[in-house]
């Protein structure tokens, strides 16, 4: 299990630092979109063409981009959309099993067959050098590699998880936030006058 872990902790740093990638393209896509609309305006008040297709096209690109290689960073740290009606209310340890199950069952299949869909499209707009239909434009081939790298990062994330959601399961790993709420607690046994829900109930009393 530790060996796993290690493998875990690795793809984790690698995920950070393509989420640490994603911050600047999303600056880098305000930059542009920021030059366009300025630029726009006031091209048309001098007279001048201060903007292109490719810039145009750049900030739908770079949006892409923000889109598709954030998707293991966003798993990573728990932002996808599921069902809280009940998990919500469940144990750590349920949580994990769930989540392994989710990982294993729907997450690394769907994953894998939005590979072998895209591959074809992906393959073929290389073969072709694939262009922008607007002149100026940007290639598109090069966004387009882009969809698989997406799903082969939520593959390699999804794998982690499912690492750390077992070792939750075995007993190898804290399930997260556990270490904080044990020192709430002791905390709160400790001063109890000082838990919020205490002091209303002194008032109210």
């Amino acid at each position: 299990m530790e060996s796993l872990l290690r493998l875990s902790r690795v793809i984790d740093r690698l995920t950070e630092s393509i989420g640490k990638l994603v911050l600047w393209l999303v600056l880098a896509m305000v930059a542009v979109g920021t030059w366009n609309a300025i630029g726009r305006y006031l091209g048309q008040a001098i007279g001048q063409n201060l903007s292109s297709n490719a810039l145009i096209e750049a900030q739908w690109y770079l949006f892409s981009l923000v889109f598709l290689l954030s998707a293991g960073y966003t798993l990573k740290h728990g932002e996808h959309v599921r069902m809280d009606m009940f998990y919500n209310t469940w144990s750590p340890k349920r949580k994990a099993i769930a989540d392994m199950i989710g990982g294993l069952l729907f997450l690394i299949p769907f994953s894998v067959l939005m590979l072998w869909f895209a591959w074809k499209p992906v393959s073929n707009s290389w073969s072709i050098g694939e262009l922008s239909p607007d002149p100026g434009g940007l290639p598109r081939y090069p966004l387009k590699t882009m969809i698989l790298v997406c799903f082969v990062l939520l593959i390699i994330q999804g794998i982690s998880e499912i690492i750390k959601n077992l070792a939750i399961v075995t007993g190898h790993r804290t399930p997260p936030g556990a270490i904080a709420s044990e020192i709430d607690e002791i905390d709160q046994s400790r001063h109890p006058l000082s838990h919020p829900n205490q002091l209303n109930g002194d008032r109210e009393s």
